[in-house]
């Protein structure tokens, strides 16, 4: 029993002390780089800085909730691209999988793979590791779609001066999309 309650005081201490080395608000985004879904290098300091960038942290492609996510975000590309706003979607899945999603479901905005999860600590986003496989028909062909980390899933709007200045980490994949749009037009 004793040792029970060790473990609990301590899986709580460590989850609370994860969410204190997120970053916060008003605080610059460290530089980092990752591989897109295009595989080539995506460098953050070719982005932040330059404009608005939503940057959103997702379990994994090709399920219910980050697919409602991803579309939400397709849907409303034109109106965040007259906001000056760019949007980056970023889960533990590789570039190969990031590639079945996009092309799924006509996303047409870039996705990070954060095979290892070093990004999504970067952020303070909470990461799981371990493989987990998902199988999809994807035109009538079953895919197995492998991912090594999986974030929990969070949002931040990082500002022109590479400040963020909204982050969500209760988010709610299918109303994400409208409540950041409605969040950039409010402080645009």
């Amino acid at each position: 029993m004793k040792n029970t309650i060790f473990i609990f005081a301590l899986m709580s201490i460590l989850m609370c002390g994860l969410e204190a080395f997120a970053i916060g608000l008003n605080e610059p985004v460290p530089a980092f780089e990752a591989t897109d879904d295009e595989g080539k290098v995506w460098k953050s300091t070719d982005h932040i800085g330059k404009k608005m960038v939503v940057l959103y942290f997702y379990p994994a492609d090709m399920t219910g909730g980050c697919t409602a996510q991803a579309c939400g975000y397709r849907d409303r590309m034109e109106r965040f691209s007259k906001l000056n706003a760019e949007v980056i979607g970023v889960s533990g899945d590789t570039v190969k999988n990031h590639q079945v999603f996009k092309k799924a479901h006509q996303l047409n905005f870039t996705l990070l793979a954060d095979t290892d999860g070093k990004i999504a600590e970067l952020f303070g986003v909470p990461v799981s590791r371990g493989e987990k496989t998902v199988t999809k028909s994807i035109d009538g062909v079953d895919v197995d779609l492998t991912r090594t980390a999986t974030a929990k899933r969070w949002t931040f709007v990082i500002d022109r001066n590479g400040k963020v200045v909204h982050r969500d980490d209760s988010v709610r994949a299918k109303s994400d999309p409208d409540a950041v749009e409605m969040f950039i037009q409010a402080v645009e």
